[in-house]
């Protein structure tokens, strides 16, 4: 599944907030069953608490269910009723008892069983007293004669609702080119979500083959996850019957009803693959198809293994709460992930749909055919499918440079990892609001950013074919990080548990200090990075911490580079250096999972033999390590900001997202009467390159360029203030309105955003009705986000309000309140609004809505506000699942300890810019 997170990734909905917190090094982080009146009393009986706790085989894990008691196959009739917003269903699941039972224990929630009984090999049947535990989210089906040992077929009716909170089997609407509205039913099960669609044992190592049947109204279409089998007509409705899958796990399931279309199939092989839309957006997935043609022809290469399923769709999805899901066979979209116009969207835009897709079609292997036995391996699905995009996409567009990009995915977890609140990447799960927490840049970005540190260690190739022997190993089967490790080891002759396990199973990791001894030898030595060394957090998780470290150090001498290798085991270690060394940059190549931190001769010697001699990722963590370092108190302000000097001449659009991240959060932290002081040393940095780049794009100009471009014109605008760039982009937007082809689709999103910083009610008018008119989902995010990005508190309070009325989409809302807590003209308007408004926003948003919303109070970076936010959440006794809030907190804690300690220093050092 693809959080909007992460990512990893880009300027879409998810990248907007990753660059909102990337600019504070911190990114934070995808009820009750009722009792059916139609139950009878006789056979239904509640579930007390004391019951919790037992079985006819003696005590229970709450939280996993028995294993003697199987599926190994689902037949699922659904029949969903789009205008009443309710569906029923009949599933016949073929079991395999292990041993004489009373009980059979299975996952359940928000459903109304109305019976159930199993038949026995021998024909005989048996009902089963039902009983519902809310709590741990299960039925339990109690039976007069002990089951005995065998296969048996159990049957259970069942009914529900299509909910409006974008899990489980749930309603989506959207209207059409003449307003009507449409409703259809999509599914989004990962990590728990089955049991609120079909009693189910929802747990993935619990794979079983699924046979579904979908009772549909004649002019609506069914998708799922295989092929259709049949199609009939049947009491005036159709009803579609899809072949067998493979066996696979319960939260990979999916059925997608409404009014949609497909595009033309492609077939990759002997495998048809299409997209899906609803009416009128089916020319916006050309671009999607390409990359998905592309990147499933690069798995089946890759991974050695044919693509797994029947066939392959892609379905956009007008409501939608996470990036995409890789239901096998039918891959589930946010519309903006998914359709997009190559003509009108920006680089960003079209490598944010390339990413996603990519990471999708990445999982048929990853995560679909080979699964996590728990969710404590969530990683291997989540982190491998993030490491397979950038090497897929990486091979269909080599001059978008993926792997230097991955650099901005690599901070986004060094920014969360680098907290006391951090986790390991694999941890113990017990609970399902755990796994939910899981969906996090520690295990996306942080777990490809150790694969791909592995990758370059080991060598590309030994690396694929230890992935082929794991997949080829344990396909259609579950396995855990032991598994990998032992497939990667045996092919690479190499130790990689050793190696590898501090990095999955240790949270943090390490600060390598680099220093020149008295005896002119380079010392390295590591440590744990933290941004509150001195603090009582700190003290209270200082348990010393190693890792195995693949270091690459470049040693030039004579102007001559020369690079070795090196494995840090120990806390320090010494190296010779040539006599005549001139330079010494170590992580060389930029692939490494650590910071560096250089003694200051080695520091000068770097800057002083050019920057511009240095990789884009080598310059990236150059810069992003310094900024890391002044947050955390070990280089000065003052100092990080002359440094920023030496980029002036920066033509690396990630190299300036560091550069302008830092400038953001600057912003967060001074004083009002500071501000004009700040935009003034904004433009200093960022002028020269804005004036030579201009603003449209030169002959062989590369994408990347053209995306920086529009990036510096927005920093010039907005963070830097500038009447003149404003009255330009003014301008532009005239000319982009009269005809869109005048203007490069790159700056255009920094035209909005500039027009919404300096607009007033009227210009907010304006994008609120360009919001309600857009042709594409990627111009209708533009304009929607734009609302957040006003200086007026009353047009803000317009856009809060706009959250909670049901005027703006469950799976946006989240998002739009944690965009204008970024706002500094409007965070304390939006901190009131969301503690007036937590019980109503806890009822409307799922809760992965609530975590995005408190990944933005780390703007509220005054010491009132934070004992406000800290009184709030405790007081009100809030659990967003797993550390998410703690590490909310945290970063709070940071940006003010930031405020406090340098607030005179910054505020002198802007006195040359007054």
């Amino acid at each position: 599944m693809t959080e909007p997170i992460s990512r990893r990734q880009t300027l879409q909905i998810l990248s907007q907030q990753v660059r909102f917190l990337l600019a504070i090094s911190f990114v934070p982080l995808l009820s009750s069953c009722r009792k059916s009146s139609f139950i009878q009393p006789a056979t239904i009986r509640p579930k007390g608490d004391n019951m919790n706790q037992t079985s006819s085989l003696g005590p229970l894990d709450p939280y996993r269910l028995p294993r003697h008691v199987v599926p190994t196959r689902y037949e699922l009739r659904l029949e969903p009723d789009l205008a009443a917003a309710r569906f029923s269903g009949e599933e016949t699941i073929t079991l395999t008892i292990h041993r004489a039972t009373f009980e059979i224990v299975l996952n359940a929630i928000e459903l109304d069983i109305t019976s159930s009984q199993v038949e026995g090999e021998s024909g005989l049947q048996q009902r089963a007293a039902i009983t519902l535990d809310e709590a741990l989210q299960r039925c339990h089906l109690t039976f007069a004669e002990a089951l005995q040992p065998g296969i048996l077929k159990l049957t259970i009716v069942f009914s529900g609702v299509l909910n409006d909170k974008l899990h489980g089997f749930y309603r989506s609407t959207y209207k059409d080119e003449r307003g009507e509205t449409h409703n259809m039913a999509a599914t989004q099960f990962e990590a728990t979500d089955a049991r609120r669609a079909f009693p189910c044992w929802d747990e993935p190592d619990f794979k079983a083959v699924f046979a579904t049947t979908l009772v549909i109204d004649s002019a609506v279409t069914a998708v799922s996850n295989s092929r259709i089998a049949s199609e009939t007509l049947a009491g005036g409705k159709k009803v579609v019957r899809f072949a067998d899958t493979m066996k696979m796990s319960t939260y990979l399931v999916a059925f997608i009803v409404g009014r949609i279309e497909p595009t033309e199939p492609v077939m990759i092989g002997s495998t048809p693959l299409r997209l899906w839309a609803v009416p009128g957006k089916g020319h916006l997935a050309r671009f999607g198809q390409d990359i998905a043609a592309a990147s499933l022809s690069f798995f089946e290469n890759y991974y050695g293994i044919p693509y797994p399923g029947d066939k392959l769709d892609l379905l956009a999805i007008p409501d939608f709460a996470s990036g995409a899901m890789e239901n096998l066979g039918a891959i589930t979209y946010r519309e903006t992930a998914l359709l997009v116009d190559q003509e009108s969207a920006t680089h960003g835009e079209l490598e944010r749909v390339a990413d996603v897709v990519a990471h999708e079609n990445a999982h048929m292997w990853f995560g679909d055919l080979v699964t996590m036995s728990w969710w404590n391996g969530l990683w291997l699905n989540e982190a491998f499918a993030t490491f397979m995009e950038m090497l897929a996409v990486d091979a269909w567009k080599p001059e978008w440079k993926r792997w230097d990009s991955f650099g901005a995915s690599r901070a986004a977890a060094f920014a969360v990892d680098g907290l006391q609140s951090t986790r390991p990447i694999e941890y113990p799960v017990r609970a399902p609001k755990d796994a939910d927490a899981m969906f996090d840049v520690l295990t996306y970005e942080k777990g490809a950013s150790v694969l791909r540190m592995l990758e370059q260690h080991i060598g590309p190739i030994v690396f694929r074919d230890g992935v082929r022997d794991y997949l080829h190993k344990h396909a259609y089967g579950n396995a855990d990080t032991k598994d990998l490790w032992d497939s990667l080891g045996d092919i690479s002759k190499q130790p990689v548990p050793q190696l590898m396990d501090g990095w999955i199973f240790q949270p943090g990791f390490p600060l390598v200090t680099a220093e020149i001894n008295q005896s002119g030898g380079l010392v390295l030595s590591q440590q744990r990075f933290t941004y509150l060394p001195n603090s009582a957090l700190s003290t209270q998780h200082s348990a010393p911490a190693t890792w195995q470290i693949p270091l690459q150090i470049r040693i030039t001498t004579g102007g001559k580079p020369n690079v070795s290798r090196l494995l840090l085991t120990e806390k320090s270690t010494t190296i010779p250096l040539p006599h005549d060394w001139e330079t010494v940059l170590i992580n060389e190549g930029g692939h490494g999972f650590y910071r560096v931190c250089y003694e200051t001769e080695l520091l000068d010697r770097l800057l002083k033999a050019g920057i511009d001699r240095l990789a884009v990722t080598e310059r990236f963590n150059l810069i992003n390590d310094a900024w890391a370092a002044t947050l955390a108190g070990h280089i000065s302000l003052t100092d990080y900001l002359d440094l920023t000097a030496n980029f002036v001449a920066e033509r690396d659009k990630n190299v300036w997202g560091v550069l302008l991240d830092s400038f953001s959060f600057l912003n967060r932290i001074i004083l009002a009467e500071d501000r004009s002081a700040l935009e003034a040393f904004v433009r200093s940095r960022v002028g020269a390159a804005v004036l030579d780049l201009g603003w449209t794009p030169r002959s062989g100009e590369s994408e990347l360029t053209k995306q920086l471009r529009g990036e510096l014109i927005g920093a010039q605008g907005k963070l830097g203030n500038d009447p003149i760039i404003q009255a330009r982009a003014a301008e532009l937007y005239r000319a982009y309105r009269h005809d869109a082809t005048a203007v490069d689709p790159n700056i255009v999103p920094s035209l909005v955003a500039i027009l919404a910083f300096t607009g007033d009610g009227s210009r907010y008018d304006e994008f609120n009705e360009r919001l309600s008119t857009a042709a594409t989902p990627q111009e209708e995010r533009r304009y929607l986000f734009s609302l957040a990005g006003f200086q007026h508190k009353s047009l803000l309070d317009r856009t809060l309000a706009r959250t909670i009325s049901g005027e703006t989409r469950t799976q946006d809302a989240p998002f739009l309140i944690g965009a204008i807590l970024g706002n500094v003209y409007g965070r304390e308007l939006a901190w009131e609004f969301v503690k007036a408004n937590w019980g109503k926003m806890d009822q409307m948003f799922p809760k992965q809505g609530l975590r995005r919303i408190c990944g933005g109070i780390g703007s509220l970076a005054t010491p009132e506000l934070e004992r406000d936010v800290r009184d709030f959440f405790t007081t009100r006794k809030i659990d967003l699942g797993g550390k998410t809030l703690n590490q909310n907190l945290e970063q709070l804690r940071i940006a003010v300890t930031v405020r406090e300690r340098d607030s005179h220093a910054l505020r002198k050092y802007l006195d040359r810019y007054r």
